[in-house]
């Protein structure tokens, strides 16, 4: 069994995905890709509870701590913000609660991406990841007054 990449080494890879494109058009595509690629949500977290606020479209994301690592899931309506979804679970799922607090998520702007999305959809990526930290935050029984808000 291999061992846990760190959020770290996870960012870098996906900046080196996003390198092999050329054009915006494409970087699209494959966030696209990603968001096609992630598991459905069951019908039973599309409900408020655990729907995002802060973003336009409706998002979804549910937490479960095993074995000290916190796991995400979640859902979009959206096509390119499912892809969104897709990109922070890959990054912060499977990590520790502590990890994911202290992730800065540095991946973001290494893409290029908040200065590719219209200023509603950089508002929601940031509602998301500050969620999923407040989450794996208080999944991990500390003070969610700790997590580093700015993505």
């Amino acid at each position: 069994m291999s061992e846990q990449k760190t959020i770290q080494e996870i960012e870098q890879s996906l900046v080196d995905d996003f390198s092999l494109f050329e054009t915006w058009e494409e970087k699209y595509e494959y966030i696209i890709d990603l968001g096609k690629k992630l598991s459905p949500l069951d019908a039973a977290f599309k409900i408020d509870e655990y729907k995002i606020k802060g973003c336009q479209s409706s998002v979804w994301i549910h937490s479960q701590v095993k074995d000290g690592k916190v796991y995400f899931e979640g859902d979009s309506d959206a096509v390119i913000v499912r892809g969104l979804v897709a990109m922070v679970i890959l990054v912060l799922s499977g990590q520790t609660p502590k990890a994911i607090a202290e992730a800065p998520l540095s991946f973001i702007d290494a893409i290029g991406l908040r200065s590719h999305l219209a200023q509603t959809r950089s508002n929601g990526l940031s509602a998301m990841i500050k969620q999923m930290k407040l989450e794996a935050s208080i999944l991990g029984g500390q003070s969610p007054v700790n997590i580093n808000e700015q993505p």
